[in-house]
């Protein structure tokens, strides 16, 4: 029996090879989270889209998509009629996905023939309630919505006020996250990572379209809604629909939705890994996009606000093994140094709640939980996992 004997060849640098591995993955990483909103924002620093005046006035239906919601429910749709918007072009629809408490009743208790409820026997997850409630929707324009999510009072106008122009199919509002106790150790980096999306968007938008709206405060034309996979997240997905069809998909930020952060890591893993493994589902569901030689805008916003970000986790896994690697040097052992004291930190705000005194110690802690989830995600999507039906993880008002 012969042996084969597995050798280095002679001549190859390990040590370089390092370093360019090091190098690369640093590089990508400042692109991912600097390089792309500042390319963004000089592009848009050229363009010129003013901001629509909110006196166009669509008729509108909110779709509320809930499950086992009666602490919220009734709250939601009495705050939505009371919206700044025209009475007679308003209505709201509730889609009860096999919901189990008072749900039901609470909507039924409404006597206003502007609230209506679409009851489906049984979970079929919330991309499904979509589907179905859009199809008894009457408005010229859908708004989709949560229960347990708060609109400005001038919300549904400055998102109507973009369909004046009829090449946009679709408009985002503004998600504004709070942390009402000043207790979660994620809330934070909630509040400031969707600042951070927030201002992506805004450039995106203003250069020409979005490519993925906010879930609880996003609107399309009803001609123009798509049925979806149950498996597909809607915010990401519906919007793509709609560029393919030719339309422009808007950012509005005046359009303020109120949301409550998590109050726990676990909370906000689950979600977060809930979410990434359905885009990551929805995405591969339309590759078209994909294809720079015939989408080039939508596929560079997409690989490198989406793709990219989803591969951050392996860039930090080889920056911080090759550093070690390259602990002799004194800059790489600087750079292994800073990395372990950041996942030390993370790893500690688990059990103590330092940012309790110093609200900064809840980002690191943020930032793992989201490249943790993407990893997790991933491999959800490679061992075919799918998320149907959701549970909400926002803790009672």
């Amino acid at each position: 029996m012969s042996t084969i004997i597995y050798c280095i060849p002679v001549g190859i640098n390990m040590t370089g090879i390092a370093e360019t591995i090091f190098w690369v993955c640093a590089a990508i990483l400042i692109y991912v989270y600097l390089g792309y909103p500042l390319l963004l924002a000089l592009i848009a620093a050229f363009a010129r889209r003013p901001e629509p005046e909110p006196d166009y006035l669509p008729t509108l239906s909110v779709l509320l998509s809930a499950y086992n919601e009666e602490a919220h429910i009734g709250q939601k749709i009495e705050r939505t009629l009371k919206l700044d918007y025209p009475a007679d072009k308003l209505e709201v629809v509730v889609v009860s996905d096999g919901s189990v408490d008072r749900t039901d009743s609470i909507v039924r208790s409404f006597h206003d023939s502007r609230v209506r409820l679409l009851r489906i026997p049984s979970r079929r997850g919330k991309t499904n309630a979509q589907n179905e409630g859009v199809r008894i929707c009457r408005g010229e324009i859908v708004v989709f919505s949560d229960a347990t999510t708060l609109y400005h009072s001038q919300a549904l106008r400055h998102l109507a006020s973009n369909y004046r122009d009829p090449r946009v199919g679709a408009v985002s509002g503004r998600y504004q996250y709070f942390d009402p106790a000043g207790q979660s150790p994620t809330g934070l980096g909630s509040i400031a990572f969707w600042n951070y999306e927030n201002l992506i968007k805004t450039f995106q938008s203003k250069i020409k379209t979005i490519t993925g709206c906010c879930g609880c405060i996003y609107s399309v034309r009803r001609r123009l809604y798509t049925p979806l996979p149950n498996d597909i997240i809607s915010d990401l997905v519906q919007p793509l629909k709609v560029i393919l069809k030719g339309h422009r998909v808007i950012f509005e930020r005046r359009a303020l939705a109120y949301e409550e952060t998590t109050q726990s890591a676990q909370e906000e893993f689950s979600m977060r890994v809930r979410v990434v493994t359905r885009g990551m589902r929805g995405l591969l569901s339309v590759p078209d996009l994909l294809k720079p030689w015939e989408w080039p805008w939508e596929s560079f916003q997409l690989i490198s606000h989406k793709v990219l970000r989803w591969l951050v986790p392996f860039f930090l896994i080889g920056l911080f093994v090759t550093s070690a690697v390259l602990w002799s040097q004194p800059i790489f052992k600087l750079f292994f140094l800073a990395q372990a004291l950041f996942y030390l930190t993370a790893i500690l705000s688990i059990f103590v709640p330092a940012h309790r005194r110093w609200k900064p110690f809840a980002m690191p802690l943020y930032f793992c939980t989201l490249n943790t989830a993407a990893l997790v995600s991933l491999l959800e999507v490679c061992r075919g996992k799918k998320y149907v039906v959701w549970e909400t993880v926002r803790s009672e008002r």
